[in-house]
């Protein structure tokens, strides 16, 4: 791996790699550039490549610009508020609705994931995001609906989705539209 300066482009993060079969270019949500190309290609072909690219590359970056700038924001003392909000709710609220619906699951894990609400291992640990806490209880409770159904189903098959929905009064479409709503909001400095 190493870090090209473009003139235009900016800083190109090229990375030679065995398992690549084409030239790969990515903008991540920051805006800059990761450029993988296979061992057959030489840098310089593949940043010709991304130079290829650059008007794609500007309208990527104006439109992850508008992205972040409409993500909500928080400031680090609202966090630890949730946290602590999220330790008293979260571990009553699973085992009430586990309990209530004849559900188990080996752990819980409260986290301050950023790109989910909540997610179940294959072992069935529970993990769940502090964010939750910013949400509408009844979303809330979907949520952990949602990954105490993954205990029985570890994937979004139908039967997954039967059970969900039987669990919250043939609602789960709606419920999963209006969670589209609501983002987790990233930690301002």
């Amino acid at each position: 791996m190493s870090l090209v300066h473009h003139p235009t482009l900016g800083e190109i993060e090229c990375v030679r790699s065995v398992r690549a079969r084409s030239i790969r270019l990515v903008v991540r949500s920051d805006g800059s550039l990761r450029l993988t190309y296979p061992l057959f290609a030489n840098r310089s072909r593949a940043i010709a490549f991304a130079e290829s690219r650059s008007e794609w590359i500007a309208i990527t970056r104006q439109r992850l610009a508008k992205r972040q700038a409409a993500y909500p924001t928080i400031q680090q003392q609202e966090v630890e508020r949730l946290r602590r909000e999220a330790r008293e709710y979260i571990p009553a609220t699973l085992s009430h609705l586990a309990s209530k619906h004849g559900f188990s699951y080996t752990s819980l894990r409260i986290s301050s994931a950023h790109t989910r609400w909540g997610s179940c291992s294959g072992r069935n640990g529970i993990s769940i995001s502090l964010f939750v806490m910013l949400l509408p209880e009844h979303l809330r409770e979907f949520i952990l609906l949602h990954e105490l159904c993954h205990t029985r189903h570890h994937n979004h098959s139908v039967a997954f989705h039967l059970l969900l929905d039987s669990l919250v009064d043939g609602n789960e479409k709606r419920l999963n539209a209006e969670l589209r709503k609501h983002r987790i909001p990233k930690i301002s400095e």
